[in-house]
C-alpha cells in the first residue's frame, strides 16, 4: 500500500487476484462472472477500511460492471480503456489471447 496525500491505496489486478483469492477459477463465462463478482466484494471491504482501491480487470460483460457498481456504491468510478485487439495481442505476455483463439480458454 502506498500513502498519497494521506490516503492509502491498493492495486488489484487480474494476476494478483487469480494467484490467491480466485485461484480456483478458470476462464469460462461462469468463472469470469464469479471473478468479477469477488473483486468488488474485496474492494468494498478495503474501501470500508479507508483504502482507495484501483482495479485493473478485463470485464467484457456490462451486467458484471453494473453489479460491481452496486456492490461498491457511490465511490465506484469506471474507466474504460479502448485498446485494439491487435495491440492487446501484441502486449499479451502470457499468451492468453492465443489460447482463446485456439479455444483453450
Amino acid at each position: 500500500m502506498l500513502a498519497v496525500f494521506g490516503k492509502h491505496t491498493m492495486l488489484l489486478d487480474g494476476d494478483n487476484i487469480r494467484i490467491g483469492l480466485n485461484n480456483n477459477l478458470g476462464f469460462s463465462e461462469e468463472d469470469r462472472v464469479e471473478n468479477i463478482r469477488r473483486i468488488p466484494e474485496v474492494s468494498k471491504l478495503l474501501n470500508d477500511a479507508g483504502i482507495i482501491v484501483l482495479v485493473a480487470a478485463i470485464s467484457p460483460f456490462e451486467k458484471d460492471r453494473e453489479n460491481a457498481k452496486n456492490i461498491i456504491g457511490k465511490d465506484f468510478v469506471e474507466i474504460y480503456v479502448n485498446t485494439s485487439l491487435e495491440e492487446c495481442e501484441k502486449r499479451d505476455t502470457k499468451g492468453l489471447y492465443q489460447k482463446a483463439r485456439q479455444g483453450e480458454i
